[in-house]
């Protein structure tokens, strides 16, 4: 079973590294993710230097399969959120695995 990392864990890091209270650091928290998904929605990039980029990719239609089933189904048109990781964040991560 794979480690998470939740919310609340990120809330009790921050306020702890930064003194803020837990409401107060939750507080920025939530204001963080809601300002990403309302540039995305507006269909702004957001880019954090160091860390990576947030950006709407535009999938077609098409035909895809239920993989109990069988059957095909169609899949509608769809603009989904990506998230392309930046150079340093990908060489901290894998020079932290390597130890």
């Amino acid at each position: 079973m794979a480690n998470t990392t939740t919310k609340a864990d990120l809330v009790n890091i921050i306020s702890h590294k930064t003194g803020l209270t837990k409401h107060e650091t939750e507080a920025v928290v939530d204001c963080l993710f809601e300002s990403i998904i309302d540039s995305l929605k507006s269909g702004k990039r957001i880019e954090i230097r160091g860390f990576g980029s947030f950006n709407i990719r535009f999938k077609n239609q098409r035909l895809a399969r239920n993989p109990r089933t069988g059957e095909k189904v169609s899949v509608e048109a769809k603009n989904v959120p990506t998230f392309k990781i930046s150079k340093e964040f990908k060489h901290a991560v894998s020079q932290s695995l390597k130890a």
